[in-house]
C-alpha cells in the first residue's frame, strides 16, 4: 500500500466522524462561509514572484519539518515578504496541520489562503469555505475523473478557486476542466518520494495557457524557478525551503529579494 493510499483509507473514517459532529447544515452558519474568497489564480497572475509559500509542520518523507514556529508569525512574515498565497496544510495525522490552522491564518493575513488537504469527499470542500480557505487543492491520483469534474464545480459555486495537481500526462488529460484555474504539477513521485524538475518540464506543453501553471515541490532556491519560468511556470509552490529554517517569513523574504 502506497503512502497516497494509506492516507486516503484513514481520511475515510475521519471524515465520517467530522460529518457526525459538523454536519454541512452547520459548516454553511459558519461566520467566513459567506465572505468573498480572494482569487489565488489572479493574485499569481499579478505577482512578480508567484510564491505559494506553505506552512507545514511535518511530512511522511521528511517526518517533523518545524514544530517550534508558531502558526501566526510564521503565515504574517509570509504576508509581510510578499509571497502571492499561503498554503495550510490541514491534514492532522500525517502532516500535523489543522483546520483550527486555516482558521488562525484566515485571522491574521488578507492575501488568498489555500486548503492543502486530500480532498476525497464535497464534504472537505463546505469545510474549507467555512474555515476561511480561498482556494482547495484537488490530487488527480486520488480521484476520478468524474469526481474532478464534481468536486471543481462545488468550489466554484462556493466562489473558491481550485488547484489541480498532476504528477503525469494520464492525470493532466482527466484534469483539464473549465472549473479549474490552476494546474500543478508536483515534481514528487508520490510513490517513491523522489523529486526532479523535469516532470514541470515535460508536462508543461500539454497545459493549456488558459491555466495558470504552477510548480510544486523539490523548489529549493531561485535557479530552480529561473530554471521552470520559460516553461510556463507562474507559480510555484514551496514549503519545506521556508519551514525548515526558525524564521520561514524571513527566510521567504530573502527568497524573493533574490528573485
Amino acid at each position: 500500500m502506497t503512502i497516497l493510499e494509506k492516507i486516503t483509507n484513514y481520511k475515510k473514517q475521519e471524515i465520517a466522524a467530522r460529518k457526525e459532529v459538523f454536519p454541512i447544515s452547520v459548516l454553511e452558519q459558519s461566520t467566513l462561509f459567506d465572505r468573498d474568497c480572494y482569487s489565488m489564480s489572479e493574485a499569481i497572475r499579478n505577482s512578480k514572484s508567484g510564491i505559494i509559500a506553505e506552512h507545514k509542520r511535518r511530512s511522511p518523507s521528511k517526518s517533523v519539518i518545524n514544530e517550534n514556529v508558531l502558526l501566526p508569525d510564521v503565515v504574517k512574515g509570509y504576508e509581510a515578504a510578499g509571497v502571492s498565497a499561503i498554503s495550510v496544510l490541514t491534514d492532522t495525522k500525517f502532516f500535523g496541520g489543522s483546520l483550527d490552522d486555516l482558521l488562525l491564518a484566515r485571522h491574521n493575513v488578507n492575501i488568498p489562503l489555500l486548503r492543502k488537504e486530500f480532498v476525497i469527499e464535497p464534504y472537505q470542500i463546505y469545510e474549507a469555505k467555512a474555515y476561511g480557505a480561498d482556494a482547495i487543492l484537488l490530487i488527480a491520483a486520488c480521484l476520478e475523473e468524474e469526481q474532478l469534474q464534481q468536486f471543481s464545480s462545488l468550489a466554484k459555486e462556493l466562489g473558491m478557486d481550485v488547484l489541480l495537481e498532476v504528477h503525469n500526462e494520464e492525470e493532466l488529460k482527466k484534469s483539464l476542466h473549465p472549473t479549474v484555474d490552476l494546474l500543478g504539477v508536483n515534481n514528487r513521485n508520490l510513490k517513491t518520494f523522489e523529486v526532479s524538475l523535469n516532470i514541470s518540464k515535460e508536462l508543461s506543453s500539454l497545459i493549456p495557457n488558459e491555466f495558470v501553471k504552477v510548480s510544486e515541490s523539490g523548489i529549493s532556491n531561485v535557479e530552480a524557478i529561473k530554471e521552470l519560468r520559460p516553461f510556463g511556470y507562474q507559480g510555484f509552490l514551496i514549503g519545506e525551503n521556508f519551514m525548515k529554517t526558525n524564521h520561514p517569513g524571513e527566510s521567504a523574504q530573502q527568497f524573493i529579494a533574490q528573485l
